[in-house]
């Protein structure tokens, strides 16, 4: 009987495309709007991915995510440093400092120092250079994506990329190119230029203090969590574990921000538009063939086999619309893949895309058996 009910379904090719056209847009919908989202909401805490060697970050008690930085006393690194299970604590630097490019433009750069002696807290990846030259004079690495953009100089008509040995000044300070890296693309898109931490308080805007955060790691055997309790007790500072630090910055962009309302709107419409166009041609077409259930039921077809029928007509379409909708959203990240556009698709959305189509194509069958279970199988007989 199942192959029948696929025979009906697929017999009626317009309904049939039409009802897979409506699941595949809504699939597509809900996937990519929810895949931009997940990449935007990762960007916002890509430095603490990207700087992956600490397992603790210490700030202020006031910090409401990684950008909101309230600058500490140099002489607090010590105090972490002393306490027990702390392995090692380091400082590093984090702000906005201006560039002046050589066509004489400006361009905020997010200047990242890093410790002098252990250079902690290093970019994740070097394309070229390395890492040791950081430590000579004026030296800077600089991002991979700002040094093709917005640090680019124009030569005629071609745009030439930041290069090893090229040099800018940040703040009126000239420094020299020593290498080109690959970091998560930040949030705000700008240039990333990492330097010494003594480097980058020289040229830093004067302030009356400058530490940014004190990054820490816990002695093997020591619970992360239990080291964070004891340096808040003893420090009266905030201390945070690498993901607890993500989970404070991720949540404030939640809260604060508009853009989950943005996304999420997209998303509820396209589940509304998807239950529509499914609810309304799958009962369109249950109409159309209510003649053949009603045969079906007059030949002792009961009321549960033909709502298995129609279910497993729902599955069918609904696996089809949801397998189009996830290929042609991971094909759209995949070309966008080298633009600013941010894009991420965890199994968690395949999951979750494919929950959400059940539930369209429940809600589209539901209407279906509604009319099923009330055939009069006499119809058959009447002209």
């Amino acid at each position: 009987m199942l192959l029948y009910a696929l025979k009906m379904l697929i017999g009626d090719k317009a309904k049939y495309i039409g009802i897979i056209l409506g699941l595949s847009f809504a699939s597509f919908i809900i996937s990519q709007q929810a895949a931009i989202f997940i990449g935007i909401m990762t960007r916002t805490c890509g430095f603490i991915t990207d700087t992956s060697q600490p397992n603790i970050w210490v700030v202020d008690p006031k910090v409401q995510y990684i950008d909101d930085i309230k600058p500490l006393k140099d002489t607090q690194v010590y105090r972490v440093r002393g306490i027990q299970g702390v392995a090692w604590a380091v400082p590093l630097y984090k702000g906005l400092i201006k560039a002046r490019l050589a066509n004489g433009n400006f361009q905020t750069c997010i200047v990242i120092g890093i410790d002098d002696a252990t250079l902690i807290g290093q970019p994740p990846k070097l394309i070229e250079g390395n890492i040791e030259d950081l430590r000579a004079p004026d030296a800077i690495i600089v991002n991979d994506v700002g040094a093709g953009d917005k640090l680019a100089h124009k030569k005629g008509d071609l745009t030439v990329p930041l290069q090893v040995g090229d040099r800018i000044e940040l703040n009126d300070n000239r420094t020299k190119v020593v290498g080109i890296c690959s970091v998560s693309r930040t949030f705000q898109s700008q240039p990333v230029v990492y330097m010494t931490y003594n480097r980058a308080l020289s040229i830093a805007p004067s302030e009356r203090k400058l530490l940014s955060f004190i990054l820490a790691r816990s002695e093997p055997g020591e619970d992360p969590q239990a080291v964070c309790r004891r340096i808040q007790e003893t420090t009266g500072l905030a201390a945070y574990t690498s993901d607890q630090f993500k989970t404070l910055t991720v949540d404030y962009y939640l809260r604060y921000t508009g853009i989950p309302i943005n996304f999420g709107v997209a998303v509820i419409l396209g589940f509304i538009i998807g239950c529509a166009i499914a609810g309304q041609t799958f009962y369109n077409f249950t109409m159309d063939n209510l003649r053949y259930f009603a045969t079906f039921k007059a030949m002792g077809a009961n009321t549960r086999l033909l709502v298995r029928m129609i279910l497993f007509q729902s599955i069918w379409v609904g696996a089809i619309g949801w397998g189009i909708g996830i290929g042609g959203a991971c094909l759209f990240g995949f070309l966008a893949r080298k633009t600013e556009l941010s894009f991420w698709m965890p199994w968690q959305l395949f999951l979750g895309t494919g929950i959400a189509m059940s539930a369209i194509c429940s809600i589209a069958a539901l209407i279906s058996v509604w009319k099923v279970r009330r055939v009069d199988p006499a119809i058959v007989f009447k002209s």
